[in-house]
């Protein structure tokens, strides 16, 4: 987990540190539903600001989601969620690197090495 949290905010050790408290928490809840982030600021001993800031990365990347009140699937409950379109994306990319890998004949090459011409 600290590799993901140095690949996810690099650099940034607050960061870091929110990264992994949001997600362990979320991960130990009950049915991994959380109806607020805001008490890890007093368990953890960060700012409610510097939460906003990582909160809304992950949610950007697609860590985490918010669950509207209107959502039958979680109860009609506001809350924080795991998404799955973080695997989902790292799925694809893997997938991607390998077709991008394997070599598709002379058009191919010359395609790519026109592409680097133009970077």
């Amino acid at each position: 987990m600290e590799e993901l949290a140095r690949l996810l905010f690099p650099g940034n050790r607050n960061h870091q540190r929110i990264f992994l408290a949001v997600f362990i928490e979320l991960k130990y809840a009950p049915g991994q539903y959380m109806p607020s982030l805001d008490h890890l600021c007093q368990e953890y001993d960060f700012t409610k600001r510097i939460l906003e800031t990582v909160r809304s990365k992950m949610r950007r990347m697609g860590l985490i989601d918010h669950v509207s009140r209107f959502n039958p699937q979680h109860g009609y409950r506001e809350g924080w969620v795991f998404s799955s379109r973080f695997n989902r994306t790292l799925g694809r990319l893997s997938n991607l690197l390998s077709e991008f890998k394997d070599r598709k004949g002379t058009n191919q090459e010359k395609k790519d090495r026109d592409l680097f011409r133009y970077l």
